[in-house]
């Protein structure tokens, strides 16, 4: 639930999530930060691979997999976190690199499927992967085009008492009938959640915002923390934990996300500061880190030493893209330099924990 309603809170917050104006530096982001550093991955994991890493139903091409996806991922609930926190959720900035990181989750989510497939968790049905992705691509369309003008038109419908007497019971069955739909599709619950939260904000509608500030204040209060607490107590930093393994992991991952991070800004027409903060805050692993971890490890493909290092990495990026985005706003810099006039002002500090 805590990581539903974040996902939630955050497609409400960002409704204009792909302006046409925005399209072009997404699609750069997306493919170029995103990409390199997949392939990457790829190309060097049979090299790096090993026993040490390894579950006792890991194959080489399920952790190669693993390994490509733990560089290339970008995490949504923990960024929506952090911008929510530093009150930048409205800005082009935060819809940028929120953009960014849903398309890399679609991928996150395929390339999970096929390694589990692979470890021996499923049969490798390609038929099977191939309805999973077309599923989740197909119902993420939908999300963004017909289905919220379908829920705006019974937001406003007069017959629609639920919403008038109860408007946040009827943003929680919103949210609920888009994870039974993704459920019986097999779609992940974290798109469904996100996509609810998207369609359900209705501008014209106080009603509504008041509900969503209500719902937010529990979330964020009680259910999200709880989530971050339970990847916590899986942790064992006695028995299974690494200096030297997180360290290379952790540099090595986060060297590569950079550069292709500011190559794809670059391309998208960036310079200066925005590349850098573009760049590190899209090295936040967070929740999609958190989940890999957690996936590849119920699967037995990675050890409990990986695991508790990708879970520390995912951390710590988390943490440092709070801290810089805390800093540059402290600052008075701006996000974007296209975006000087937007105001951004940092309310408090940013804490990211698990």
């Amino acid at each position: 639930m805590g990581l539903l309603l974040l996902m939630f809170m955050s497609g409400a917050e960002t409704k204009q999530l792909f302006t046409r104006e925005e399209r072009r530096e997404v699609a750069w982001l997306a493919a170029v930060g995103t990409g390199i550093p997949f392939v990457i991955g790829l190309a060097c994991g049979p090299m790096l691979v090993g026993t040490a890493i390894s579950g006792p139903r890991g194959n080489k091409l399920s952790l190669v997999i693993i390994l490509a996806v733990g560089v290339a991922v970008t995490s949504v609930p923990v960024i929506s976190k952090i911008f929510a926190d530093l009150k930048i959720l409205h800005t082009r900035f935060a819809r940028l690199v929120l953009g960014v990181a849903v398309l890399e989750d679609i991928v996150l989510w395929a390339a999970l499927a096929v390694a589990t497939a692979l470890a021996g968790t499923a049969a490798l049905q390609p038929r099977h992967v191939a309805y999973h992705l077309l599923s989740t691509l197909g119902f993420f369309a939908l999300g963004l085009t017909l289905l919220p003008r379908a829920v705006k038109r019974i937001n406003k419908s007069r017959f629609n008492v639920f919403a008038q007497h109860s408007p946040i019971a009827y943003a929680l069955a919103v949210l609920l009938a888009y994870c039974v739909i993704a459920g019986a599709l097999g779609v992940n619950l974290v798109f469904a959640a996100f996509l609810a939260g998207f369609a359900v904000v209705h501008k014209k509608r106080r009603l509504f915002s008041e509900a969503l500030d209500a719902i937010g204040k529990v979330s964020f209060a009680f259910f999200i923390p709880i989530y971050f607490a339970m990847v916590g107590l899986k942790l064992d930093l006695v028995r299974a934990f690494s200096w030297r393994m997180l360290l290379l992991f952790l540099v090595a991952t986060c060297v590569i996300k950079l550069l292709s991070v500011a190559l794809a800004g670059r391309l998208a027409g960036f310079r200066g500061l925005d590349l850098i903060n573009l760049a590190f805050t899209t090295n936040a692993r967070g929740g999609p880190g958190i989940v890999l971890a957690s996936v590849a490890f119920n699967a037995g493909i990675i050890n409990a030493t990986f695991y508790t290092t990708l879970v520390l990495a995912a951390v710590l990026t988390s943490q440092f893209a709070g801290a810089w985005l805390e800093y540059v706003l402290r600052r008075g810099w701006p996000l974007l330099s296209s975006d000087r006039n937007e105001p951004q002002i940092a309310t408090g500090d940013v804490t990211v924990t698990a």
